[in-house]
């Protein structure tokens, strides 16, 4: 079963008129966000959209929280001066943590993050026993303890920190998935069975390249869970800054993709990346060292 609740996103109290025709930037370190971009898109089919793959910094858990703000910054005033967005979403839990105060500071239109779905998943065990799938990064960062703390006390939870996950659901994206075995074992740590027989019972994904592959997890699971996608949520908070869809103007079409090294584009992955309404692709070069 798949749960989507408001505790995913997070956003700065900022209050907007409604926009027609606006321009939503959908930003990640790589593919994941494209989870984030079909949500959205069903919110507002009426909006024109830019998503953006970092490629370059991917992932973003071996940067330095320094070096991922300063990054982020100056990827982000080139996009900001090319395409004018109304809205900006950063559909990455790594960057949402450490960069939006920053981004917020820096930039005027409203900017939508994700966190950790802590709340929802405690909200939504019966067994309390619940499991954070997120990066090693996520796992470790403050900001989840805290969230843990206040969200989930009465919680047995358990933190799973995948190394591979977020690099597998790229690699199935381009065409070339790993096996059942390799992908069973990076999550074999989410299932818990308590002394006194009860299980976990609910997964909540903390990384939006997770739920690519959620088709997969449902299937290799030893037992059945609830899974918690919080990109429904981050949908639900640009629609109530940006206001409902104009139905009286014709769907926007196809979504514009950048990347800031593009030299993963296969093929396989120009065809996945179609499928999610990506028509056109640009690179806008901007190597890691390049601030």
């Amino acid at each position: 079963m798949r749960i989507d609740l408001m505790a995913g996103a997070t956003t700065a109290s900022v209050a907007r008129d409604l926009t027609p025709n606006p321009t939503i930037l959908v930003f990640d370190s790589g593919l994941g966000g494209l989870t984030v971009l079909d949500q959205v898109r069903r919110a507002r089919p009426d909006a024109s959209y830019v998503y953006v793959a970092d490629d370059a910094g991917f992932p973003y858990g071996r940067l330095s929280e320094a070096t991922l703000v300063d990054r982020s910054l100056a990827v982000m005033e080139r996009l900001v001066s090319l395409h004018r967005p109304d809205l900006i979403v950063i559909a990455c839990n790594t960057a949402s943590t450490i960069v939006l105060p920053a981004l917020r500071q820096r930039f005027p239109m409203p900017i939508v993050g994700v966190v950790p779905p802590i709340k929802p998943a405690s909200e939504a065990t019966r067994s309390r026993m619940i499991t954070l799938l997120a990066t090693p990064g996520t796992v470790a960062r403050a900001y989840t303890h805290d969230l843990i703390e206040t969200y989930a006390g009465q919680c047995a939870v358990t933190l799973v920190g995948a190394p591979n996950l977020a690099r597998f659901a790229e690699s199935q994206l381009a065409g070339a998935p790993v096996d059942d075995a390799t992908l069973s074992a990076e999550i074999a740590a989410c299932f818990v069975t308590g002394d006194d027989g009860r299980r976990t019972d609910v997964v909540a994904l903390a990384c939006t390249h997770y739920p690519l592959l959620l088709g997969r997890f449902q299937a290799l699971a030893p037992w059945p869970v609830t899974w918690i996608d919080p990109a429904p949520a981050i949908a639900r908070r640009v629609t109530q800054l940006l206001g409902a869809a104009d139905r009286s103007v014709p769907y926007a079409g196809t979504v514009l993709g950048t990347f800031t090294s593009g030299s993963g584009l296969t093929g396989a992955l120009r065809a996945s990346l179609d499928r999610h309404g990506i028509g056109s692709i640009a690179v806008e070069a901007m190597p890691l060292g390049l601030q």
